[in-house]
């Protein structure tokens, strides 16, 4: 199993301070007193996040608890602004959301290929004394100090890019089914939750054209409550365009079955039921035509379904045909 598939990372985020404004007067020999020329601090690094297309998962963060943008330098005599602080970029894959770890407030997700998106800026730089000479006060003893930068706990996480998602309860043949239409290589076994990190998959389709299939953790009974691995793999589910729902054929009832799914969904996100929908009813190997028959009755006849079976090859290519009639 792919324990590199990392979907969640905090890290403690810091952006530099600004450095402080120069208090200088210009000192030259033929001049006795000369004015005010402090320059001002420069901004400290801004903390940055940036797209990254070649990028699949936050395993590169897992180990970065700490990251910190340098601080600011200070102004110099002669009206010489200080250098900027260093700006700290972190790459990370399409789909990536920054939110406050405290408050779960969403400061910008990532959406395409060297965005950039600044989670805290650098503090500014102060003003040098030159700034504040009047008529009536010449030789200003004042400059200011850098503005502090902006420190806190960001979560980053990431939700799966993929044209259409698998959805079903463990064990209903989800893994096996990406295995054989894919090159994908998940881990298969038949006990639940085999599944711990969503497997992405490119399935080619008729000619040289093709489409991206995750298959998703198996979601149970509560898992919008958070009750086992729910919670989490849920949100994959959100960025997929369209939704497939294996139900195996070992089932009692394949009706039931997916009202169960689809409320799932429902309670997490009511959203998620807006997207289109595919019900197939896998494992036909495993019973005989008059029992399919009877479970393909159960499903609703507004919602295209299909019989297949991984393991023969029967409606494998009927399923492709649905999947991308709603993809397009």
């Amino acid at each position: 199993m792919s324990s590199n598939f990392i979907d969640y990372v905090k890290i403690h985020m810091k952006s530099g301070s600004g450095g402080a404004g120069s208090m200088h007067f210009r000192r030259e020999k033929h001049v006795e007193k000369g004015g005010p020329d402090g320059g001002d601090g420069g901004r400290g690094g801004h903390i940055i996040l940036r797209g990254n297309s070649q990028l699949w998962t936050l395993l590169h963060l897992k180990y970065r608890k700490h990251v910190m943008a340098e601080g600011g330098k200070p102004g110099e005599g002669n009206r010489r602004t200080g250098a900027q602080g260093k700006d700290e970029i972190l790459e990370v894959p399409i789909g990536t959301v920054a939110k406050l770890a405290e408050t779960d407030e969403i400061i910008g997700e990532i959406t395409h290929d060297k965005q950039e998106l600044l989670i805290f800026p650098g503090g500014k730089g102060g003003l040098g004394n030159d700034h504040f000479k009047t008529p009536t006060n010449q030789a200003p003893r004042k400059a200011q100090p850098g503005e502090p930068g902006t420190a806190d706990w960001v979560v980053l996480e990431l939700k799966l890019l993929a044209d259409v998602g698998l959805v079903g309860f463990p064990n209903a043949g989800k893994s096996t089914l990406l295995a054989s239409v894919s090159a994908a290589k998940p881990e298969i076994a038949d006990y639940p939750f085999t599944t711990l990190v969503p497997n992405l998959g490119v399935v080619a389709y008729r000619g040289d054209q093709s489409f991206v299939m995750a298959d998703i953790p198996g979601i149970i009974e509560g898992a919008a409550e958070g009750r086992g691995l729910g919670l989490r793999f849920l949100r994959h589910i959100e960025r997929n365009s369209s939704l497939l729902f294996l139900i195996a054929a070992t089932t009692e009832h394949a009706g039931k079955e997916y009202k169960i799914l689809l409320n799932e969904l429902e309670e997490y996100n009511p959203e998620l039921l807006d997207k289109k929908r595919i019900i197939v009813l896998s494992k036909c190997d495993l019973i005989d035509e008059k029992e399919k028959k009877k479970l393909l009755k159960q499903l609703p006849t507004d919602i295209p379904h299909v019989a297949i079976s991984s393991a023969t090859g029967l409606g494998i290519q009927e399923m492709k045909d649905l999947i991308w009639t709603a993809l397009h």
